[in-house]
C-alpha cells in the first residue's frame, strides 16, 4: 500500500475511530485501527465487537492495500506533525510515514487478522434523517437518565420507540425519567441504543453535517454523518412500560424562571453534599413562592426562596444534582414544576404548549 493523505484530514479520522479502539481486551488486534483503500479514497476504522466506526477520507492512491496499526501511536504522532502532505508506505507488516522534515516506521498486524466490519441491509432496514440539532438535543436530554448499572442491561441505554405516529426517545435509571419526542413517523420501532454509542456518535457530529442518517435492523443500529458511519449492536431486551410512571395530572405546580430556579438549586446543593444531594421542595400557594431547604448538618443549614405562578401547594425531597441536570437540559426560559404529594413523582417540563419533552424525578423518603 502507497498513498499520500492531508494531515489534518488524517489526524480527524484517526482522532474519531481512535475512540472505539479498545486496549482492556483479550483480543489484541482491538487496539490497532484499519487502513484500507477503497477507490481514491483511505477507510479508517475500529471496532470493540460491540460498536464499529469508519471514517473515510480522500488520498492519492499510489498502490492499494491494508494494513492495521497500534492506535494510541498513530493517534498522537498524526496529530503532533504539521499541517501538509503525509505519505504512507506499507512493507510487509510495518508502515512508513513521511511528513516533511519528519519520518517513522510503526510495527503492524497484517489486515486478514482484523474482525469483519458489520454492514446492514438497507433494503430491510427501517431509516430516518434527523436534523442534526434535534439530534444532538434529544440525545443529550435522554442519556442523562440512563442506567450505568450492568445487572439490568435494558436500563443502559435509550429507547427508541414508535408510538401514536411519532418516534420517541426514552431512558430511566429507575430514580428519574426522561421521553423526548423526536419526529413524526409511519414506521413501527423498538430499539434500545447503549448509551456509549450515543455518546460516540455525538462526538462525531460535526456542525457542518446536515443531518443524522439513522437505520435500524433487528439487531443493529447505523448512524452516518458525512463520511463517517457508527454500527452499533442494540441492547437485547424489552424496556419496561415507562408511560404508567408518568403521572396524567398533578395537584400542585409552580412556573417559575429557569434561571432563578437554576440558581436556588446550585446554592442548596451546596449545603446537600452531606446528605446524598436531599434538599426539601416546598411550593406555597399563597405567598407564590417556592424555596429549597437543605442542611449540611456541621456547617450549617440553607434556605432559597424564588416567585412563581403557584396552583396547589406542597412539599417533597428530591436530589438536588437531579434537578440542576434535569434544568439543564430543558431549552426554554420558564420551566413548570409539578407533583402530587411527598411521595408521587415529580415533573419537569417546558411551558410551552408543545413541549416535545419531560423530565420525571422520584422523591427521596423524607
Amino acid at each position: 500500500m502507497e498513498l499520500s493523505v492531508t494531515q489534518e484530514n488524517f489526524a480527524r479520522a484517526l482522532n474519531a475511530v481512535g475512540r472505539v479502539a479498545s486496549a482492556k481486551t483479550g483480543l489484541p488486534i482491538l487496539s490497532n485501527i484499519l487502513l484500507r483503500t477503497d477507490g481514491n479514497r483511505l477507510l479508517v476504522a475500529a471496532t470493540n465487537l460491540e460498536i464499529a466506526t469508519t471514517l473515510y477520507i480522500g488520498a492519492k492512491i499510489a498502490k492499494p492495500g491494508a494494513i492495521t496499526v497500534p492506535a494510541k501511536l498513530i493517534s498522537e504522532f498524526v496529530s503532533s506533525l504539521p499541517k501538509g502532505p503525509i505519505d504512507l508506505k506499507v512493507t510487509n507488516d510495518t508502515i512508513a510515514l513521511k511528513s516533511g522534515k519528519y519520518s517513522s516506521t510503526i510495527n503492524g498486524v497484517i489486515a486478514d487478522d482484523f474482525p469483519e466490519l458489520p454492514t446492514i441491509n438497507e433494503d430491510s432496514s427501517i431509516s430516518y434523517t434527523i436534523n442534526t440539532e434535534d439530534f444532538k438535543q434529544a440525545v443529550s436530554q435522554t442519556i442523562i437518565t440512563a442506567s450505568n448499572d450492568s445487572t439490568r442491561p435494558v436500563l443502559t441505554g435509550v429507547y427508541w420507540h414508535s408510538h401514536e405516529g411519532s418516534l420517541y426517545l426514552a431512558a430511566t435509571d429507575g430514580y428519574r425519567l426522561s421521553e423526548r419526542r423526536l419526529v413524526e413517523t409511519t414506521s413501527e420501532v423498538s430499539a434500545i441504543i447503549p448509551v456509549q454509542t450515543l455518546q460516540e456518535v455525538l462526538r462525531t457530529v460535526t456542525d457542518d453535517a446536515e443531518g443524522v442518517d439513522i437505520l435500524f435492523d433487528e439487531t443493529q443500529v447505523r448512524f452516518r454523518i458525512n463520511d463517517a458511519e457508527i454500527i452499533s449492536r442494540l441492547v437485547d431486551g424489552n424496556f419496561p412500560d415507562y408511560r404508567q410512571l408518568i403521572p396524567a395530572k398533578s395537584e400542585t405546580t409552580a412556573i417559575m424562571e429557569k434561571q432563578e430556579f437554576v440558581r436556588v438549586t446550585k446554592i442548596s446543593g451546596l449545603f446537600a453534599r452531606e446528605s446524598g444531594g436531599s434538599v426539601t421542595v416546598t411550593v406555597d400557594s399563597d405567598a407564590q413562592t417556592v424555596s429549597l431547604h437543605s442542611i449540611a448538618s456541621e456547617l450549617g443549614e440553607n434556605t432559597s426562596e424564588l416567585s412563581a405562578e403557584v396552583t396547589g401547594g406542597g412539599q417533597v425531597t428530591l436530589n438536588s444534582r437531579y434537578i440542576a441536570e434535569a434544568l439543564n437540559v430543558i431549552d426554554d426560559t420558564t420551566i413548570s414544576f409539578s407533583f402530587s404529594g411527598k411521595l408521587s413523582p415529580c415533573i419537569l417540563k417546558s411551558t410551552s404548549k408543545d413541549t416535545n419533552y419531560y423530565h420525571v424525578i422520584m422523591p427521596l423518603k423524607s
